[in-house]
């Protein structure tokens, strides 16, 4: 799977996973709303700096955010 493939579902999973409207993620992580929409559509990639600001917005550490990941790209 590629790289931006497996953050975007994993995200998408997440979000949903914690009950999070694209609207409410983005207004916990500091982010456009918009912005959150095209990194679940794969059309963005994010920086470290986004990730970190998703992680705990959706409630999971940083590291298990990685960590799920990796395990996606069979890393």
């Amino acid at each position: 799977m590629k790289h931006r493939a497996a953050f975007s579902e994993l995200l998408r999973e997440l979000r949903l996973h914690a009950a999070l409207s694209q609207e409410a993620l983005a207004e916990k992580a500091g982010l456009h709303r918009t912005y959150i929409s095209q990194l679940e559509r794969g059309i963005k990639s994010p920086t470290l700096d986004v990730i970190a600001a998703l992680a705990p917005a959706l409630e999971v550490p940083l590291k298990a955010f990685l960590t799920q990941l990796s395990r996606r790209l069979g890393s």
